[in-house]
């Protein structure tokens, strides 16, 4: 593994392990846009020391792992499973008060638990990503940021799946006496924890850790594929959802829709899409083959979507929760003893069926990427290296890389000469093939 004196953020760059959390940035690395539409710490300095900085970074292999950081902050959990980590309690369910359910992509769960802690003065803030209004130079669609209010709160509702870092909140928190909360995706959440380890302020400050659950991070490139697919220039775009609701349809009929700079609107099913099958892994960030973490396991709550009958059919939205902290636990069981919230509780077969393909990904999956040749640094992980899979498997395996490769290659080619068919057309002929491979066929 190296001499953690010696480890690097360029390191862990190019080696193809950084997610662009920018728990290392700081005011002489500042976090930039790389050329594949990604995030990361660029500059001479660090705002860690090297050994500090091999601590923290979720993808070093010198900082705890998952299991460990977990056994430390919930040691009286009565729950353990090695898919889902340790808890309290696990649910199916929405919010049933207010207009939660109705305002988030899913059951509204992320933002009531947000906007609980704010309305029982437990936290001052929570830091989350909302949406921005991109212009010419380049600003991005969202960005995090704390929210002070329940207003403000609901303005972060629904999925985002663009890169986002928490430099800037970091900087806020630091600067600014309180309690924060603060959402995230597992290696966020995980990158949080092992700064608080290493920072006494932010340790003082983040109070709760409030998990997504993730099947990989998306760079800002896939918002140019559905600009393109829809035959406008990208820079009229001013609104991405990822996940326009619609309670008369099946909640996972994913419709993409764009807002024009004239008000207009351009949508469009997902699977009527070049890229539009996720686990494919058009636009992939490189980091995320080397993830175990689906559920968050580090965090004092994670949410995600209940992708099984009959909840996956209603358009809604329906989450699966997990709850790790004591404190946590205690909101959520009185809030459905006051009928607040509709959660049914579920056990951890349950919350694994929900997110059986993201699981199979990062674990038969990783075990089979982590036997292949890497030059750079080697992660270390909580699986051991393992070929024991049927061709087909690795076949799959082996696609869903080239794809992820591919395409950010393809579309900055595509940016770069301005002509979008390059990318489209190798889109295209890569989800055929994925389709062929991954399910027998070349269409749904």
């Amino acid at each position: 593994m190296g001499d953690p004196q010696e480890l690097a953020p360029r390191d862990i760059i190019a080696s193809g392990l950084c997610i662009g959390c920018g728990a290392c940035a700081g005011p002489a690395r500042p976090m930039e846009w790389d050329r594949f539409g990604q995030r990361q710490p660029r500059g001479p300095g660090t705002a860690l020391p090297s050994a500090a900085f091999a601590r923290t970074c979720p993808f070093s292999p010198h900082a705890m792992d998952e299991d460990t950081i977990a056994a430390g902050r919930y040691p009286t959990a009565p729950n353990a499973d090695a898919r889902i980590g340790r808890f309290e309690h696990a649910y199916v369910g929405h919010v049933e008060e207010a207009a939660f359910r109705a305002g988030g992509s899913s059951g509204g769960m992320v933002s009531w638990v947000a906007a609980e802690l704010l309305g029982a003065g437990l936290i001052d803030g929570i830091a989350h990503v909302v949406p921005v209004l991109p212009d010419s130079s380049g600003a991005p669609f969202f960005r995090y940021r704390i929210s002070r209010t329940a207003h403000e709160i609901m303005e972060g509702a629904q999925s985002r799946y663009y890169p986002v870092d928490l430099a800037d909140v970091l900087a806020e928190i630091r600067a600014t006496p309180g309690r924060y909360a603060v959402v995230g995706v597992p290696c966020f959440i995980k990158a949080m924890h092992l700064l608080r380890a290493e920072d006494p302020l932010v340790a003082e400050r983040v109070t709760h850790l409030l998990g997504l659950f993730c099947g990989h991070m998306k760079s800002a490139r896939f918002v140019d594929s559905f600009a393109w697919q829809h035959g406008v220039p990208v820079d009229q775009v001013r609104a991405v959802d990822y996940r326009r609701k619609d309670p008369d349809r099946p909640a996972n009929w994913y419709t993409a829709q764009l807002t024009l700079e004239d008000g207009s609107a351009r949508w469009q099913d997902w699977w009527h899409l070049a890229d539009g099958d996720w686990g494919a892994g058009f636009f992939q960030q490189s980091a995320c083959n080397f993830c175990d973490d689906v559920v968050a396991e580090t965090a004092d709550i994670a949410f995600g979507d209940a992708w099984v009958e009959p909840y996956s059919s209603d358009g809604r939205g329906t989450n699966v929760v997990i709850v790790r902290s004591l404190d946590l636990d205690l909101m959520v069981t009185q809030a459905i003893a006051d009928r607040r919230l509709a959660l049914q509780p579920v056990d951890a077969d349950f919350i694994a069926a929900t997110q059986a393909a993201g699981l199979r990904q990062r674990r038969e999956g990783l075990a089979y990427r982590l036997s292949w040749h890497r030059r750079g640094i080697r992660p270390r992980k909580r699986l051991a290296p393992s070929r024991r899979l049927p061709l087909r498997r690795k076949l799959i395996y082996r696609l869903r890389a080239a794809i992820s490769f591919a395409s950010h290659r393809l579309a900055w080619l595509a940016r770069r000469t301005g002509r979008p068919k390059l990318y489209l057309v190798a889109a295209r002929l890569s989800l055929r093939l994925y389709r062929r491979l991954a399910y027998g066929r070349s269409k749904d």
